[in-house]
């Protein structure tokens, strides 16, 4: 019912074709744990990955990719467990983008959102 954002179209389509694959824990007191949050239902976070051509130089550094999926424009904040000691906005190639340095808040990583737009974020982690 209602519009293909209200009705979540696109996390059902997710859930389709990328099943979620449960693994056994080591333990049975092993703590719930996340990698990755986003605050917008508007935002799909669609790749995690190891920075590419210069990931011998850092292979502390990882992409996040993400894109506006409800065609709006929207502020989202990206939160990690993940120790992050650096972020920045990359293009598609993994260069760092001129000006693109973004604050480590409290919240997370604040990202503004375009319709439809994508975001590469370069994650470099403390060792």
């Amino acid at each position: 019912a209602g519009s293909f954002q209200e009705a979540g179209v696109i996390q059902q389509a997710y859930n389709l074709n990328f099943p979620l694959h449960m693994v056994p824990a080591s333990c049975a007191e092993c703590p719930a744990w996340s990698a990755f949050s986003v605050s917008s239902p508007a935002i799909v976070l669609e790749t995690v990955k190891q920075a590419g051509a210069g990931a011998e130089d850092r292979p502390e550094a990882v992409v996040v990719r993400l894109y506006e999926a409800h065609g709006s424009t929207v502020t989202a904040w990206l939160q990690t467990s993940l120790p992050v000691k650096e972020a920045m906005l990359c293009d598609l190639l993994e260069r760092p983008a001129a000006q693109g340095h973004l604050p480590l808040e409290q919240r997370g990583l604040r990202l503004s959102f375009t319709p439809f737009h994508v975001l590469s974020v370069l994650l470099v982690l403390s060792r």
